[in-house]
């Protein structure tokens, strides 16, 4: 089952220059060389999603279409502009490029999305966040047996030396996935026909995909689903997406949990999309059903502090009057859920390593999962928030039954050894102990899976041997006080 995000007729229109001919499903070629496999990180760079995101590169032959957040990766950079010399056309829709384009002159040619056009790549950007990180190496552009062999990469990882030897990440790398490449071709050439050119060089042009892909032209095939937040969207001037107030992929996941008969495993770097919370709460008193949610440490707050949001968000809701799309910004300043979720009964662990959170250390905890009931995987680059559900363009991908089971199992034990972060290993009584006996005290620690009362207890002894840990200058410059003297 796949929910669409627009009226074909519209879609239709705006792609009817490149629609060669009528197409219609066909079976598959015959091909059924798949590839269904995860890479997590952080990794050593050599063995990471980027090593292999740069060999995939290596090996196209006609086309590859990217969608991207975050791209700082040298090897992958070096093997598009590889591909684009052998002839390879290569489309990336660039987040960044969307402040790229606001540079002039040599600021502008010496920009990551400068450079990108330099050596050949066409890029483009849109008027929200393309918050995607997926890519299309030899899709059907022109025709729908491509599908077949096309290589899909996706996940919650951008192309970045963070996400590859820091963070924790999921990168999915598929092949034989008729569908969900379809799909995802779909949606790729929906946002690419409705962005905006970021002209670093002017006589770079790509030519149109041939192929107008309509949903009549995709058999929905058993065991994988895809829902984007492009469903959130409609279109207006062209090239100008505006937020309808949809809830696609949120009311998919409130379902989705609602439907649990026996667990459910969360993996998410934020906690902050009301419906999700609002629907594990009530599943949170049924003692059959197991739910443990796994945050960032950024997400934890203290219990006067939830208190403050609660009453900022009221006072907001109620200067908001009955406008909806008052109301919707107030959802979208990023209420945090995992004290509220936890207060309900729900087991909520925080990946915890510096009293202070600050994004130069951060060793974050940036997968986007959801494991239910051990046999059904929700996976992609969605956060669990308003933001990305109204803001931002987000795919999230559904595997279940037989033929995932493997996969799924995968992200079930990634699941079981995050959880247990820096436990085994006695982290958490190590740090304590460095604390008691004197000395710096460490504000930037290896990382621990901790609850909110662990964590309480760890800044309460923090405070206590370094007052000046909530003084302005720790406040303004964390980075600068890595220990307290």
């Amino acid at each position: 089952m796949f929910h669409r995000r627009f009226d074909a007729a519209w879609f239709g229109a705006a792609l009817a220059a490149c629609h060669a001919a009528d197409e219609e499903v066909v079976p598959r070629s015959g091909d059924d060389d798949r590839t269904r496999d995860v890479v997590f990180s952080p990794q050593p760079l050599a063995e990471s999603h980027n090593a292999r995101v740069a060999r995939l590169i290596d090996e196209a032959e006609r086309t590859l279409d990217i969608a991207m957040y975050s791209f700082t990766d040298a090897g992958i950079r070096a093997a598009l502009a590889a591909a684009t010399t052998r002839g390879v056309e290569v489309r990336f829709l660039y987040e960044t490029a969307s402040e790229d384009r606001k540079l002039a002159g040599a600021a502008l040619q010496d920009s990551p999305s400068g450079r990108l056009e330099r050596d050949g790549v066409d890029v483009r950007w849109v008027n929200k966040i393309m918050h995607h990180k997926f890519m299309i190496v030899d899709g059907p552009r022109d025709d729908l047996a491509a599908a077949d062999g096309a290589h899909l990469v996706t996940g919650s990882g951008n192309w970045s030396r963070g996400a590859a030897t820091i963070y924790d990440e999921n990168t999915l790398f598929l092949r034989g996935e008729r569908e969900l490449v379809l799909r995802m071709q779909q949606e790729f050439e929906l946002l690419w026909t409705h962005s905006r050119e970021f002209a670093g060089d002017p006589a770079l042009s790509s030519r149109p995909s041939t192929l107008m892909l309509t949903d009549a032209m995709i058999a929905d095939e058993p065991g994988a689903d895809v829902y984007f937040t492009s469903a959130n969207f409609d279109l207006r001037g062209g090239d100008t997406f505006v937020a309808s107030g949809r809830e696609a992929v949120g009311d998919a996941l409130v379902a989705a949990i609602a439907a649990a008969s026996e667990s459910i495993d969360i993996a998410s770097g934020h906690l902050r999309l009301r419906g999700v919370a609002e629907a594990l709460i009530a599943r949170a008193a049924d003692p059959k059903l197991q739910i443990r949610v796994y945050l960032d440490g950024q997400e934890y707050i203290a219990a006067a502090t939830h208190a403050a949001q609660v009453k900022a968000l009221d006072d907001c809701f109620e200067q908001a009057g009955a406008d909806p799309g008052k109301q919707r910004e107030c959802e979208d300043r990023g209420f945090l859920f995992g004290y509220a979720v936890g207060e309900a009964g729900v087991a909520v662990r925080y990946k915890y390593y510096a009293y202070r959170w600050y994004a130069s250390y951060a060793e974050q905890m940036h997968h986007k999962y959801l494991v239910i009931d051990g046999d059904e995987l929700w996976t992609g680059s969605y956060n669990l928030s308003d933001n990305a559900e109204h803001n931002t363009f987000e795919n999230m991908l559904v595997f279940r039954g037989p033929a995932y089971a493997e996969l799924v199992a995968r992200f079930a034990d990634n699941f079981s050894e995050i959880w247990d972060t820096g436990r085994t290993e006695g982290r958490l009584a190590a740090l304590h102990d460095d604390i008691e006996d004197g000395g710096p005290v460490p504000l930037v620690f290896p990382a621990m899976a901790l609850t909110h009362a662990e964590i309480w207890d760890l800044k309460d002894q923090i405070r206590a041997a370094c007052p000046a840990v909530d003084s302005q200058p720790y406040r303004t410059h964390p980075e600068s006080h890595r220990t307290c003297e």
